[in-house]
């Protein structure tokens, strides 16, 4: 087992990974720009370095310095948590040359489902069920109304390299494809620096449903059920729960042994996460997370799997001490992202906290890196907190997020607190009865 691990990364998933490994015994190298140099994850840690300025380029995506920093302290791995470099392969291989372990996916797996392409062909090879598309990048024009003709229109545009919703455009009739393919690839090329993009069905009203798993150097791969992600604005996700509202058991055994079995024949290693859209009784890949999610809480709630700790013994060697049929779901969790941030606007609000009051009780779990005085610096991710409840049965979830939700107290700055305080009492929420394209249609409707 490693003595000694650096986290590469910021804010509430830094001390997430602390946590993780100060109980498994793991000395602690916390990373910082100047303007975390007060942040919690840094006060926490063990040993603290500041490797550059407050952008992110100079900083936490510096690959020189996270290496400098890592031969200084004798770090000998490193967690990139989410963000940043986590699904950077070159940033892995620049990792393992200089002997230092990487602890997340192989750098070709992480390469692989970087490539939404490449990914989509290789999952399909394995058994995975796909969105009808494109095989491959649409080239000209006319190429694209082929196929679009073909799948039957209304198409989603996407970017090869996308993520984060960025680089995906919906044409609903003929007449809008060509402006929903060059403003993709103009949006894919300011991104992510590749024009490159495919073409899918667009589907009216899918659940965005993942599945977590683990695999171990043995060859072992187990999954740790399913999260519903539906709940989203402009692609970016903001309540997550498990299990989803929308699946039977026998759909969650069926996509469950497809994934587990598909990464077996690719030879994954690690934690990652599998996602689908679901409509109808289908399936259907959209693209595959080579790291740890925002939303992994939800998971370790209801199967009592710490993800993290996980992660650090299969990147130290370490084989998987349980089976599929250790497996077992218990209740039902729920995940809101709270973002400093406007709550019907989502204008960013970074500033001071003046005032906070984390909720407590049985089930409440609350991840945040915040304090009274601490500053929201505006360079970096809007996520301040996540509040994650678990109950019996989703009635008592949900009862238990709406209290929770009530003695959360976030003062200075703005939140996205009063959404989840509107949501946790709408009819459909409470029902489960939404889909991808609810929220931007429930804040349209309230002028938001």
């Amino acid at each position: 087992m490693f003595e000694k691990i650096l986290i590469a990364n910021r804010g509430e998933i830094a001390l997430r990974i602390n946590r993780a490994c100060k109980e498994m015994g793991i000395a602690t190298v916390a990373v910082h720009s100047t303007a975390d140099a007060d942040a919690m994850h840094v006060r926490l840690a063990d040993e603290s370095v500041c490797i550059g300025p407050p952008p992110s380029a100079q900083s936490y995506l510096n690959i020189p310095q996270i290496i400098a920093a890592c031969e200084i302290t004798g770090a000998e791995a490193i967690h990139p948590g989410y963000g940043f470099l986590s699904e950077n392969a070159r940033f892995a291989e620049i990792v393992a040359d200089h002997g230092i372990t990487f602890i997340g996916p192989r750098p070709e797996h992480i390469r692989l489902m970087g490539d939404k392409i490449a990914a989509k062909q290789a999952v399909k090879a394995v058994g995975i069920p796909t969105v009808p598309g494109s095989d491959g990048a649409v080239g000209s024009d006319t190429d694209a109304a082929r196929i679009a003709g073909e799948i039957g229109f209304p198409v989603l545009v996407k970017a090869a390299a996308g993520g984060g919703g960025r680089g995906m455009k919906v044409a609903h009739k003929p007449e809008d494809l060509s402006l929903a393919l060059a403003t993709a690839r103009a949006e894919a090329k300011s991104a992510f620096g590749d024009d490159a993009v495919y073409m899918e069905k667009y589907l009216e009203k899918p659940r965005h449903i993942e599945v977590q798993v683990l695999a171990d150097s043995g060859g072992k791969v187990v999954h740790l059920g399913e999260r519903d992600c539906s709940l989203q604005r402009r692609h970016q996700k903001v309540w997550e729960e498990a299990p989803s509202p929308a699946l039977n058991a026998a759909q969650r055994e069926e996509i469950g042994e497809t994934v587990t079995t598909a990464l077996a024949k690719l030879g994954y290693l690690g934690a990652g996460t599998v996602e689908f859209l679901f409509e109808d009784g289908q399936f259907s890949f959209i693209e595959m997370n080579t790291r740890l999610q925002v939303e992994h809480p939800v998971s370790e709630a209801i199967t009592g799997i710490d993800i993290v700790r996980e992660q650090i013994r299969i990147a130290a060697g370490g084989l998987l001490e349980l089976e599929q049929s250790d497996v077992t779901i218990s209740g039902h969790a729920i995940e809101c992202r709270i973002n400093a941030e406007n709550a019907f606007t989502f204008q960013p609000s970074p500033g001071t906290i003046t005032q906070f009051h984390a909720p407590g009780g049985l089930g409440v779990r609350f991840d945040s890196a915040m304090y009274t005085g601490y500053r929201i610096p505006p360079y970096y991710d809007s996520l301040a907190g996540k509040l994650i409840v678990h109950g019996r049965n989703r009635n008592e979830c949900l009862m238990r997020l709406r209290r929770a939700l009530d003695e959360l107290v976030v003062g200075g700055i703005e939140t996205t607190i009063p959404l989840f305080q509107r949501l946790v009492r709408e009819p459909d929420i409470l029902d489960g009865n939404y889909h991808i394209h609810w929220l931007e249609r429930y804040l349209a409707a309230r002028g938001a």
